[in-house]
C-alpha cells in the first residue's frame, strides 16, 4: 500500500482505501452519464423506437455494472486484510452474476416490448401481429426463467460451502428429481404445454374462443395458465394443458372475419322468395356487414315449420354477434308487420267419425226434427209407447 502524507500527517490506510473506492464509483458514474448522453443523442436522431426501448431498459443495469467493473479494477490497489479480502471476493461472486442476470432480463423484456410495438393488434387483419405477440410473450417468459435459474446457480456456486457439497447433491439428484417430478407433475405438465403452445399456436393473444362453455377473448398467456376475458367482463383462468388436450372453439384461428348465422322457424306456407328479397336488401344497408357474403336458405322442413338459415359476414367476432342480433330483430319486425301469417301455426287433423259428427247440423236436444221417421210403438214426441 502506498504511504500518503498531507502537511506532515500520515493518512491512515483505511481512509485511503475508502477514498479510492469512492473515486472509482464517481468515475464509473461519470462515465455512465457520458455514455447515456451519447446514446440519447444517437437515439434521438433515429426514427426507430426499438433503440429507445432498449436504451431505457438497460440504463439502470449498465450503471451498476460499470460501478462493479471500476471496483474490480481498483481491487489490487487496496490493502485489505485476509478477512476483508474474503468478504470482497464473496460479495463480487454474488453481485456480478446478479448484475449480469439483471441486464440479460432487461434486454429480454426490451425485445418483447419491441415486438409489441411493431405488432399492432388494433387493425382489422391482425392475425400476424397476434401471432408474433403470442410467441414473443411465451418465449420471453421462458427465457427469463432460464436466465434467473442460471443466475441463482452462479451465485450459489460462488459460496464455498455450496460448491463443496455439490458432488453429494449430484449423486442424489436422480432420486430428488423423481420425487420433485412426481410432486410437481401438474405444474410441469402445464409448463411443458406452454412451451409447446409457443410453437404450435392453437391460441394467440386477442383470439375469440369458446372454452368451458364461455365465449371470450384471450387476454393473457402465462406459462401455466391462460386468462380469458369473458364477454361480460369476467376473467376465466384456464390451465394451458386444457387447450392442448380438450376441444375448444377458436373463432379467429385463420382470420378475424367470421360468418354469422341466424335461424328462423316459420310456417310452411311462408313466402320464402319475399323474405329473401327483403333480407338481401336489408343486409347490404347494414353498417356491420363487410360485403364478403350473404345467403338465405331453407335448411330443414318439419310437419309444423320450416327452418330458414340466414348467413352474413362481418369483420370480427364482436361485429358478427351484433350483426346477427340486428338481422334477427329486423327480420322478426318485417314478418310481424308485412307477413304475420308466416309465423308458425298449430294444425290438427280430425278423425273421420269426428268430422262427420261436426258436419251434421245442430239439432234441438229436446224435440227431434219433424222429418225424422218414427218407428211404431217406440217413443214419439211424448216418448210413450203405441
Amino acid at each position: 500500500m502506498y504511504d500518503l502524507e498531507i502537511a506532515g500527517w500520515r493518512v491512515p490506510e483505511p481512509i485511503i482505501s475508502v477514498a479510492l473506492i469512492a473515486l472509482a464509483i464517481v468515475i464509473a458514474l461519470a462515465a455512465h452519464a457520458l455514455f447515456v448522453r451519447l446514446l440519447r443523442r444517437i437515439t434521438r436522431n433515429t426514427s426507430f423506437l426499438a433503440d429507445d426501448v432498449l436504451f431505457r431498459r438497460s440504463l439502470r443495469p449498465m450503471r451498476w455494472i460499470l460501478v462493479a467493473i471500476a471496483l474490480t479494477l481498483i481491487r489490487p490497489a487496496l490493502d485489505l486484510s485476509p478477512t476483508a479480502d474474503a468478504i470482497w471476493k464473496q460479495a463480487a461472486g454474488l453481485i456480478v452474476p446478479l448484475l449480469i442476470g439483471w441486464l440479460a432480463i432487461s434486454v429480454i423484456r426490451a425485445s418483447t416490448r419491441i415486438v409489441e410495438i411493431r405488432s399492432d393488434i388494433t387493425v382489422e387483419d391482425n392475425l400476424k401481429a397476434r401471432r408474433r405477440r403470442t410467441r414473443s410473450m411465451i418465449l420471453s417468459r421462458i427465457a427469463v426463467i432460464i436466465v434467473g435459474f442460471i443466475t441463482i446457480c452462479l451465485m450459489l456456486l460462488s459460496i464455498p460451502g455450496v460448491r463443496n457439497i455439490g458432488v453429494t447433491l449430484m449423486a442424489s439428484a436422480g432420486l430428488v428429481g423423481l420425487a420433485v417430478g412426481a410432486a410437481a407433475q401438474p405444474a410441469l405438465k402445464n409448463l411443458i404445454a406452454g412451451v409447446q403452445m409457443a410453437f404450435t399456436e392453437p391460441i394467440r393473444i386477442e383470439d375469440a374462443v369458446i372454452v368451458a362453455g364461455e365465449w371470450g377473448w384471450i387476454e393473457e398467456i402465462k406459462l401455466t395458465y391462460v386468462v380469458v376475458k369473458v364477454w361480460d367482463e369476467r376473467r376465466l383462468i384456464v390451465p394451458v394443458s386444457k387447450f392442448l388436450e380438450e376441444p375448444f372453439q377458436n373463432w379467429t384461428r385463420e382470420s378475424a372475419g367470421l360468418l354469422g348465422s341466424v335461424f328462423l322457424y316459420l310456417d310452411p306456407s311462408a313466402d320464402v322468395a319475399r323474405l329473401r328479397a327483403y333480407f338481401e336488401d336489408m343486409v347490404v344497408k347494414e353498417p356491420l356487414f363487410d360485403g364478403r357474403g350473404k345467403a338465405l336458405q331453407v335448411t330443414d322442413v318439419s310437419a309444423q315449420a320450416i327452418e330458414i338459415r340466414m348467413l352474413a359476414t362481418a369483420a370480427n367476432s364482436p361485429k358478427t354477434f351484433d350483426l346477427r342480433c340486428a338481422i334477427r330483430e329486423k327480420m322478426l319486425a318485417f314478418i310481424r308487420d308485412e307477413m304475420p301469417a308466416a309465423f308458425p301455426r298449430t294444425r290438427a287433423e280430425l278423425g273421420q267419425a269426428e268430422w262427420k259428427r261436426d258436419a251434421e247440423p245442430i239439432r234441438d236436444p229436446v224435440r227431434p226434427p219433424r222429418s225424422a221417421p218414427q218407428e211404431e210403438g217406440i217413443g214419439g214426441p211424448s216418448g210413450e209407447g203405441g
